[in-house]
């Protein structure tokens, strides 16, 4: 018997699972995505370019609780509903009308790092592993029983698009795994246990402001965490606002500068930051206005 699903999706996991669901042969009744921003960037593949492909109904609706999407919804008649990276919460009168249940795909190994961004946070907190988790969905977020989980490393000097990257594997292949026992009824219902957790909220583009004055690690976790296509760690001289777009944390045998003040600095001619600990981070590449610069326009913006 075909099994039908309402899919809410955006972004690169959600471009992928929906890509799942299609080979394991779901029937697709309605693709719900959003209306890229141009304001963002991009950098990402299209859920409703992939919809277009395979000729499935796709609804760019702007309002999450519009009554339209609720008729089109029940009109789908699914067995199911899941949520991909989709980013509005979907309200408990949606997802009553998944017969079978509502599912959402989750970037961290809930119940850690519950809500927004939570690839970006692992790193900022200074994880070394996070994953990806299918659970039902709940009205409070990221709370409801856990299907299946896959975890994955995060290295030393990951940055969030490539932790990102190995997340949308894990997020594939536990819906790959998971989805014969979810369509058959006997997936499990593992607990979700908040307390044992975290939540987080969103990040906007100014808590990438670094401060020097932290340690090394710190520092470094933040630009890692922020580093392009994400809107970068960034600090500012004479008002001028610079992104460090990549760089590398010192061993603590090969650079410590106890007596340079917190900040950038041109030591040798190569660029470090020296944060509050007095070690330092290699910078490779530091940018103005999405133009990398040289030590030498650096040291010029400095003394103007």
């Amino acid at each position: 018997m075909t099994v039908r699903a309402v899919v809410f999706a955006y972004h690169q996991v959600g471009v992928r699972c929906l890509q799942v669901l299609l080979a394991r042969g779901v029937e697709v009744a309605l693709v719900v995505t959003h209306q890229d921003n141009p304001a963002e960037n991009i950098w990402f593949d299209s859920v409703a370019a992939l919809a277009a492909e395979h000729r499935l109904p796709t609804l760019t609706p702007t309002d999450g609780h519009a009554s339209e999407l609720l008729a089109a919804v029940r009109a789908a008649n699914a067995d199911f509903i899941f949520s991909f990276y989709y980013r509005h919460m979907l309200s408990p009168e949606l997802l009553a009308l998944a017969r079978q249940g509502a599912f959402n795909m989750h970037g961290s190994l809930l119940p850690k790092y519950r809500g927004r961004v939570p690839v970006n946070w692992a790193i900022v907190q200074g994880e070394t592993q996070t994953g990806a988790t299918l659970h039902e969905m709940t009205a409070k977020p990221d709370a409801g029983a856990i299907v299946a989980q896959t975890a994955v490393p995060i290295l030393p000097d990951d940055t969030a698009a490539q932790v990102f990257d190995k997340v949308t594997v894990a997020a594939e292949q536990t819906l790959w795994n998971s989805l014969p026992a979810l369509l058959s009824g006997t997936a499990p219902r593992l607990p979700n246990i908040l307390a044992k957790g975290s939540y987080f909220g969103a990040r906007k583009p100014e808590d990438g402001r670094i401060d020097w004055r932290q340690p090394a690690q710190t520092v470094y976790n933040l630009i890692r965490a922020v580093a392009p296509p994400y809107p970068g760690a960034f600090t500012e001289i004479n008002g001028k606002r610079l992104v460090i777009a990549r760089a590398r944390l010192v061993a603590v045998d090969q650079l410590t500068c106890p007596d340079l003040p917190p900040g950038l600095q041109i030591v040798d001619n190569t660029l470090f930051g020296i944060c509050g600990d007095g070690r330092a981070i290699a910078i490779h590449d530091l940018q103005h206005q999405g133009r990398s610069i040289s030590s030498a326009e650096l040291t010029e913006m400095t003394n103007t």
